[in-house]
């Protein structure tokens, strides 16, 4: 029914939605109850702005809180050797595919992060397991590659509405870095998810937020401002990316052993903890509360970098979690910062502190994350306000812009980047990696071997008998002749005389099984050669590829993924 109609698609939407709010509800819930339990904060109460933590479980929470992460993490993944893939990964190298005891896994992992005070989001724990569920869903029911795709999208999209109260914000974030493309076909299933979930969410846990502060829009004439806090905050943004790797690569050198360095990290986060809670955590709740929140320059610039520091040593010292729930609040706090210095130095300019901080907020969001509409929707969806929203826009486009042709990454491709993994987004590079030449050669190959002499060459091989000839020497590949070679003396007698191996050409250039159809193609344009020899890792020859089917098959492959941006659904 699925694959054959799309309103059993978007049937199949609305239930993964439906679960995608469960696991935000249960999340949070846990998450809340692990927090109530260490920290010993009243009930409901946001850990990241309670005043009433006593100082030695904030001090000591997250540093006992780390060292049983470490050692249960430690003992749980020690002889893993494939590292899980998260949403962005499954739909850009594997349709989709995803696995959900790998996914479990690491929702788990960024629970108990989360839940002992380390400053990471849940949203990395959110979007795996819903994704994880969705891909399980889609591969029992052997959906096809787009449909699978499209269902993690909706999957993760959902489970970040269903977050933030916001299925309009939900549903970009799953176009904008799940999907990696603005589809058409695809927007009633993930509109479908994103409001399934939120309404799920709030049929479990009514949500309410507290009230923002007036805005006091600035005039058109403030749009520098705006727009240079844009360019501001990409570059605090490549700060924090970058910080983390510094982070990371300084415990790799201090020689502590993996399932220490949490605890380490904790004691550091417990002793800012003592200072502000605003460290702690996520630190959701404390975004509304310092939108309206006074406070001093000195003080919210301190807080800047206290929260910075929390975050990078918890996701450099092992912690599970992301950074999308730390950047709002960096960036609530790097526009606060930036307003009280607009008052100092140029107070005509100046306007409403909590303007400042939502464009912030959404700014360097879009650094770290990526996705611009994303932030901006979550902006209109939290204030309502048209006008403020277009503010957003121009300052969210100036930090996607400057980030990319500065850095060229988000957060989640950075990482990808240090592992060697050239992902630049969830746009579907994987059938490019999955056609390989061993699909693609011809395995007949017509061979000679170097000491043939150029008569028995031509009787075997007359014109038109072969197209392309391969030639060996002692079973080795050697290079290729072309048919036409082999008479070459007929028409210049100076080369009657001439051997198979002088008339050799690419002896260097060949491909082997495993090279993609991309790579392949490359090589075709750069040797200018129609056809090339396949070869094993042992020197001989496997087969034979021209250019001509490679690219057909590129083609009919590029068609295909043309009709999934159009909607055209073909069995």
């Amino acid at each position: 029914m699925v694959r054959v109609s799309e309103l059993g698609l978007v049937a199949l939407a609305a239930l993964i939605g439906a679960l995608a709010g469960l696991v935000v509800f249960a999340m949070n819930w846990a998450t809340q109850a692990l927090h109530e339990l260490i920290f010993l904060i009243p009930h409901d109460t946001n850990l990241s702005i309670s005043q009433l933590i006593p100082a030695p479980l904030a001090l000591l929470g997250p540093a006992l809180g780390g060292l049983a992460f470490g050692l249960a993490s430690w003992l749980l993944l020690r002889r893993a050797t494939i590292q899980p893939v998260d949403p962005i990964e499954a739909n850009a190298v594997h349709g989709g595919r995803m696995s959900l005891s790998d996914s479990l896994v690491v929702a788990l992992q960024t629970l108990v992060s989360s839940g002992v005070g380390a400053s990471v989001g849940l949203e990395a724990g959110y979007t795996q397991a819903a994704s994880g569920m969705a891909s399980r869903i889609g591969q029992i029911l052997h959906l096809r590659r787009a449909d699978l795709r499209l269902l993690v999208a909706c999957a993760a999209g959902a489970a970040i509405g269903a977050a933030f109260d916001a299925p309009l914000m939900g549903a970009f974030y799953g176009f904008e870095l799940i999907l990696g493309t603005y589809a058409i076909p695809a927007f009633v299933p993930m509109m479908t998810a994103t409001f399934t979930a939120s309404l799920t969410r709030h049929l479990l846990q009514p949500l309410s937020h507290p009230a923002l502060p007036p805005l006091d829009i600035p005039a058109l004439e403030q749009l520098p401002a705006v727009i240079l806090l844009g360019l501001l905050a990409a570059l605090l943004g490549i700060a924090v990316m970058r910080g983390v790797t510094l982070v990371e690569a300084g415990f790799r050198r201090s020689g502590i052993p993996l399932w220490l360095r949490p605890a380490m990290a904790g004691l550091v986060i417990g002793a800012l903890a003592l200072w502000n809670p605003a460290v702690l955590s996520a630190g959701h709740g404390a975004v509304y509360h310092y939108i309206a929140v006074d406070g001093t320059l000195p003080m919210l610039a301190l807080l800047l970098a206290a929260k910075l520091t929390a975050s990078a040593v918890s996701i450099g010292s092992g912690f599970r979690g992301g950074l999308f729930f730390a950047s709002l609040l960096m960036g609530v706090f790097a526009g606060r910062v930036y307003a009280s210095g607009l008052d100092v130095l140029l107070p005509q300019l100046g306007g409403s502190h909590a303007f400042y901080a939502l464009i912030g907020m959404s700014s360097l969001a879009v650094a770290v994350v990526g996705g611009p509409m994303t932030m901006t929707l979550l902006a209109l969806e939290m204030t309502g306000d048209l006008q403020l929203t277009l503010a957003v826009l121009a300052a969210s486009g100036t930090a996607s812009l400057v980030t990319r042709r500065l850095f060229g990454f988000s957060f989640a491709t950075w990482r990808f980047h240090l592992r060697g993994e050239n992902i630049r987004g969830a746009h579907d590079v994987g059938w490019l990696r999955e056609i390989t030449v061993e699909s693609l050669m011809r395995r007949e190959v017509p061979e000679l071997d170097i000491g043939t002499p150029i008569d028995e060459a031509r009787r075997r091989y007359p014109p038109g008998a072969a197209s392309d000839l391969v030639v060996t020497s002692g079973g080795l590949y050697a290079g290729m002749v072309p048919p036409a070679g082999l008479y070459q003396g007929e028409t210049d007698p100076s080369l009657g005389d001439l051997t198979l191996a002088a008339r050799l050409r690419h002896p260097n250039e060949k491909l082997s099984p495993q090279t993609t159809i991309r790579e392949a193609l490359n090589l075709f344009e750069s040797t200018e050669a129609e056809a090339l020899a396949v070869v094993g890792p042992d020197g001989r020859v496997v087969g034979i590829l021209s250019e001509s089917h490679a690219i057909k098959r590129y083609s009919d492959e590029m068609r295909g993924r043309l009709s999934e941006l159009t909607g055209e659904r073909i069995d």
